[in-house]
């Protein structure tokens, strides 16, 4: 064999081994890039371990059941209400972490209402929009295994102004009604502040020994009234008071309710639903407190 045959014979050697390394090198390389681009699995019993949880990025959903019984909310299924009403749950049994019980109560609505919640001890959770309601929208409440869904009604505002001693009603913006008024007299002033309409009553008693003071006091009274609507928990409401006519408009004579004459209280009765505010003003009463029950815009 020539020296020209066996060099040719060791070039074909030395460039089949370096293809072969390069052929290797590239295996090695794609490998690599596939070790790369591959999700991270743990090994399954490994808690800790890179990759840990489901390979779509989920994190640890948490509880999955309330920590309470089925509550009651005092919104009923398929009810309209006013743009002040708030939503209280009242639950069976103490909530001890309140916060957990939150994350278990949803409140949507077909229109913008950011709101809070805020407790009134350990038993009852309210929430209520940071505003009113926009007028007629729709909402839905969830409280663990408890479900309404109830209607915003129009914006029905009722402000009564101490300084004219006149009641003004708007439906939606628009002034739909003005009556004279005689609210709080001295010692018995009415306090300021936003209410709200609770229960109706076609006629009531109205006896003065609930709250302290004996109908045989000077200041007492028991007298049947027509057309009471309720806006506070302390007993102040909207309702007939034709014995007042005269200083209705002109003066107080009240020991607190908003006395209008019977025309206008019926009116009032027929219009006016649960939940709509009722923004008392320019008093000489302080103002409601949000423990009334009523007060919790103020």
């Amino acid at each position: 064999m020539s020296n020209r045959s066996q060099s040719s014979s060791t070039t074909e050697r030395r460039l089949s081994r370096r293809i072969r390394q390069g052929v290797l090198l590239s295996a090695a390389v794609a490998a690599a890039g596939a070790l790369l681009v591959a999700p991270a699995q743990a090994e399954p019993g490994l808690p800790g371990a890179l990759g840990t949880g489901s390979s779509n990025g989920a994190t640890n959903p948490g509880p999955q059941k309330p920590n309470f019984a089925p509550p009651s909310i005092n919104i009923a299924d398929g009810e309209t209400v006013g743009v002040a009403q708030p939503i209280i749950i009242n639950f069976k049994e103490p909530v001890t972490d309140q916060a957990a019980a939150e994350k278990f109560i949803k409140v949507t609505s077909s229109k913008a209402a950011p709101g809070h919640f805020y407790w009134r001890g350990d038993k009852q959770v309210r929430w209520r929009p940071n505003d009113y309601w926009p007028d007629n929208t729709d909402v839905k409440v969830e409280a663990g295994d408890t479900k309404t869904a109830f209607r915003i009604g129009d914006a029905f505002v009722t402000t009564a102004d101490d300084s004219t001693h006149e009641i003004t009603i708007t439906r939606n913006g628009e002034v739909v009604k003005t009556m004279p008024t005689s609210m709080g007299k001295t010692k018995h002033e009415t306090p300021n502040g936003t209410y709200y309409v609770g229960e109706q009553l076609r006629k009531m008693t109205m006896d003065s020994s609930t709250y302290g003071v004996p109908v045989t006091d000077p200041e007492g009274y028991k007298v049947e009234v027509e057309y009471a609507t309720r806006i506070s928990n302390s007993g102040i409401f909207v309702h007939a008071a034709p014995w007042s006519v005269a200083q209705q408009g002109v003066s107080n004579a009240s020991h607190g309710c908003l006395n209008v004459s019977t025309e206008n209280a019926k009116w009032f009765f027929e219009n006016a639903k649960k939940g709509d505010p009722v923004v008392v003003e320019n008093t000489k009463g302080g103002t409601l407190s949000t423990s009334d029950g009523f007060g919790d815009w103020n």
